[in-house]
């Protein structure tokens, strides 16, 4: 299937149908990303099949396995520069995108209130909501603007790894607040003032999301200057972020954080539409509520990740072959967890996956398999011992695509 795909692609779009002057565009940006993708699956099966590999280094499993695993890395550099570019075209289709919904907004508000007012006529409660969300419009659209580079409105909900961080997406109560008070106090001019007596629910709602995601972003920090939690930049934000892992598995915690809060600021919302002359009032039972769910998902930031570690390093034996020492040239099994980092089993970071052998360091060959990886897995990786090294005790580690490096397991390497 990714042989026809990859050749399906190369027909329909060869390299003299796609000048250099539309190649920022985000329509060949794509296709150029789903190219690329389908060529690396093709090369990867046919690789994987014993097919392709050059006279040349075949009679030699170690020269093979090396030129198969540096063909791969230089198929997947592709896919990800290919993939930067449609991240970049996708970024600026988001910007536009969030300003048309801005817009679109207000104006199904002005016809939603148009409609409504035909049987009982214009008020002023129309007149301040509409206001509030020109108010609101402009300088959305001007920070859009501003960020239209990282994706428009995207920007803010975006953390430093390029993922969606569902703490920032909850924090949003505070624009449901600024448009809560800015419409208040729209009101208020043509009526009478209004009171805060009755917010203090919503208030301590607002002070808790943004309290979570403010420890959320330090104790994520501090983790990753500890080297206890591995994080690796994705290609682009994706919506799937706000309630999966670095994985892309559903993760319980987000889930219910995101449910939570969202029903909450439902239920805000509906009271601000019932009753437009005081802000809501929010029961302390559901705050109660958003508290408990921020508790656990601030608990399971906390917890989040462990630092890799190997656990033994030993010498891989083939079927057949005799027990022995480590010798230079022998493959060696490094046994341990935490090698593939959550977001790095892409092709392109499982390239820049290192072992340290004594002064020597050795990067971790792709074996390609029907469907994906033999090596390097996530508990076991395999490598040959370099030339360079040594005989004599040689420590051992490894350098994970996030840039940590495990602890050193010592071997004894003979001649």
């Amino acid at each position: 299937m990714a042989i026809q795909e990859a050749r399906r692609y190369e027909g329909r779009h060869a390299a003299d149908d796609h000048p250099t002057a539309c190649a920022g565009c985000a329509h060949c940006g794509e296709n150029g990303h789903r190219r690329a993708v389908a060529a690396f699956l093709a090369r990867r099966e046919e690789l994987a099949a014993g097919h392709g590999v050059p006279a040349a280094v075949a009679h030699s499993p170690v020269a093979a396995r090396q030129w198969v695993s540096d063909e791969l890395a230089q198929s997947a550099r592709a896919v990800t520069a290919h993939g930067r570019e449609a991240g970049l075209a996708w970024l600026a289709r988001v910007r536009t995108g969030s300003i048309a919904v801005v817009w679109a907004a207000v104006l199904a508000l002005l016809l939603g209130q148009a409609l409504t007012a035909l049987g009982t006529g214009w008020t002023a409660t129309r007149t301040a909501g509409l206001c509030t969300a020109l108010l609101l419009a402009a300088p959305l659209t001007a920070a859009a603007h501003a960020h239209r580079a990282r994706g428009g409105l995207l920007a803010p909900l975006t953390g430093e790894d390029n993922r969606l961080s569902t703490t920032r997406a909850v924090a949003a109560w505070l624009l449901f607040l600024c448009y809560a008070l800015l419409f208040l106090t729209s009101r208020s001019l043509a009526t009478t003032p209004f009171g805060l007596s009755a917010a203090a629910g919503l208030v301590t709602v607002l002070a808790l999301v943004s309290g979570v995601a403010v420890a959320s972003r330090f104790v994520v920090s501090v983790r990753i200057a500890a080297q206890r939690l591995q994080k690796v930049r994705a290609d682009r934000p994706r919506a799937a972020d706000l309630l999966c892992d670095d994985n892309g598995r559903a993760d319980l915690a987000d889930v219910q954080y995101v449910l939570v809060s969202g029903a909450v600021l439902a239920h805000s919302a509906v009271r601000l539409a019932t009753e437009p002359g005081r802000l809501p009032e929010l029961p302390w039972s559901l705050a109660l509520l958003v508290a408990v769910s921020a508790a656990w998902h601030l608990a399971a930031t906390c917890t989040e990740g462990n630092r890799p570690a190997v656990h033994s390093v030993v010498r891989a034996r083939e079927a057949g072959d005799l027990d022995a020492p480590i010798r230079t040239g022998d493959d060696i099994e490094i046994r341990g967890h935490g090698f593939v980092p959550p977001g790095a089993a892409a092709p392109d970071p499982l390239t820049r996956l290192v072992v340290r052998i004594g002064p020597v360091h050795a990067h971790v060959p792709l074996v390609p398999v029907p469907g994906g990886f033999a090596n390097p897995t996530n508990t076991v990786l395999t490598v040959s011992l370099p030339a360079d090294v040594e005989p004599g005790r040689v420590e051992v580690s490894v350098v994970t695509a996030a840039g940590i490096e495990t602890n050193r397991v010592t071997i004894d390497v003979v001649d």
